[in-house]
C-alpha cells in the first residue's frame, strides 16, 4: 500500500467475522474440541480456545460466541515463564502441553477452567499441574499424537526431538541422538500410523521418523533454501505434507516420492513476502490449506484447482500473478503467528497476531 493509504475490509467476502484482543499478544494458541456437535453452520457460532503470552505468563481460556455482537468467556491461569507453543491433546480436550521459555514442557488439566468458560463466568484460577519434563533448552516443535493415545513429541532449540510416551504416573521421555543438526521448529504425528513423525527445522530439512527402531530419522530432505518453520500433515490424504520456510515459500510434499532418494515437491508457491508463521490443512478438505506469513496475510488455497502451466509452478513474492490456486487472502492483522482451523466448524478459521485475534468464515471456503 502507497504512504496514508489503508484496507477497508470487503464485508461481502465473509459469512462471519469477529475480531478481539487480549491483555497481551498471544503468539500461540490452539483450539479445543467442544461438546457442540460436529459440521455445524448455523448462528450463533463458538470456539473454545486456549491461548498463551509470553509477557504476562498467563494462560487464558477463552469461549467466544458469534452473532451481531460477540460474547468473550475467559478463565486465566500463570504458567511460569513466557510459552512459546501450546498444544491440546487429541485424546483428551481437557490437557494441554505448554512449551516454555524456560526449557520445560509443562502438562496442565483445564478441567476447572472449562467449566468455567462454559459456565459463561470470566476470572482466574489456579493451573493444575499434571506432568513436567526440563530439557536443556527451549522450544517449538510439539504434537499430539491422532492416534496412539496421550503420546506426545517435542523438538528444541538443541536440535534434539523427544518422544513422549504415556506411563501410569505421567509420561516416559526419551531423547534421540542424532537427526537434525539445528533447532528443531515443527513436528507432526502421522494421521493414521501410531510410530511415525515428520519433524522441520532451521538445518533446512524435514525428516521422517519411525520410533519403533532408535529414534533416529530414517529419511532426509534437503526441504528448503532456509529455516524450515511449520509442517502439517494431511489428515485425509496421509502421503501430503506441506511445509512453511523463512524465505517466505510453502511447499506440498508427496511422501511417496520420497523412497526415490530425491524427492522434490510436488508445489511450490511463493505469494508471501516475508516467512511463513503458519500452514494447516483444512480437517474435511483435503485439498485447501491455509498459510500466515510475517507480510500481516493469511491465504487460502485449494490445490485441486488445475493449473496450466507447470504443476510444480514457483509464484514470485511480488503478487503480479494471482495464482489460480489462490482463493482467499485475509489480512488487518499484524504480525500473524498461528492460524488453525476449527475442526467442527467448516470453513472457520482463526488467526493469532500482534494485534489480537481473528475469526473467520470466508465465503470462498
Amino acid at each position: 500500500m502507497g504512504e496514508g493509504e489503508e484496507l477497508i475490509m470487503d464485508t461481502t467476502a465473509y459469512t462471519a467475522f469477529c475480531e478481539f484482543t487480549a491483555e497481551w499478544p498471544c503468539l500461540t494458541f490452539d483450539v479445543i474440541p467442544d461438546s457442540l456437535g460436529d459440521n455445524r453452520t448455523a448462528f450463533p457460532m463458538s470456539a473454545q480456545l486456549v491461548c498463551g503470552t509470553q509477557r504476562n505468563d498467563d494462560l487464558d481460556m477463552e469461549e467466544e460466541d458469534q452473532e451481531e455482537d460477540a460474547t468473550i468467556c475467559h478463565s486465566t491461569f500463570k504458567h511460569a515463564g513466557g510459552i512459546n507453543r501450546m498444544r491440546v491433546c487429541r485424546h483428551a480436550r481437557d490437557v494441554v502441553a505448554v512449551w516454555g521459555d524456560k526449557g520445560a514442557v509443562t502438562v496442565y488439566n483445564l478441567a476447572q477452567q472449562l467449566q468455567q468458560v462454559e459456565q459463561n463466568s470470566s476470572g482466574t484460577s489456579d493451573g493444575q499441574q499434571i506432568f513436567q519434563h526440563q530439557f536443556s533448552t527451549e522450544g517449538y516443535a510439539m504434537d499430539w499424537s491422532p492416534v496412539a493415545a496421550r503420546r506426545l513429541a517435542t523438538g528444541d532449540c538443541s536440535s534434539q526431538l523427544a518422544i513422549w510416551d504415556p506411563t501410569e504416573h505421567g509420561w516416559e521421555v526419551r531423547v534421540s541422538s542424532g537427526g537434525h543438526t539445528d533447532s528443531v521448529e515443527d513436528v507432526q504425528w502421522s494421521p493414521n500410523e501410531p510410530n511415525v513423525l515428520a519433524s522441520c527445522s532451521v538445518d533446512k530439512t524435514i525428516r521422517i521418523w519411525d520410533i519403533r527402531a532408535q529414534l533416529r530419522p530414517v529419511l532426509s530432505v534437503n526441504a528448503h533454501d532456509a529455516d524450515v518453520n511449520v509442517l502439517s500433515w494431511n489428515r485425509r490424504e496421509q502421503h501430503l505434507l506441506v511445509s512453511g520456510g523463512d524465505e517466505g515459500a510453502f511447499k506440498v510434499w508427496d511422501l511417496r516420492t520420497f523412497m526415490s532418494g530425491s524427492p522434490e515437491a510436488v508445489a511450490t508457491f511463493k505469494w508471501h513476502s516475508q516467512p511463513i508463521t503458519s500452514v494447516e490443512w483444512h480437517p474435511i478438505d483435503a485439498s485447501v490449506i491455509a498459510v500466515s506469513g510475517d507480510d500481516h496475510q493469511v491465504s487460502l488455497w485449494d490445490m485441486a484447482v488445475e493449473d496450466d502451466g507447470d504443476a510444480n509452478q514457483l509464484v514470485k513474492s511480488d503478487q503480479s500473478t494471482v495464482p489460480p490456486q489462490l482463493l482467499f487472502v485475509h489480512q488487518g492483522q499484524k504480525d500473524i503467528k498461528e492460524v488453525h482451523w476449527h475442526m467442527q466448524v467448516p470453513g472457520m478459521c482463526i488467526s493469532t497476531a500482534a494485534s489480537g485475534f481473528n475469526i473467520f468464515k470466508t465465503i470462498s471456503v
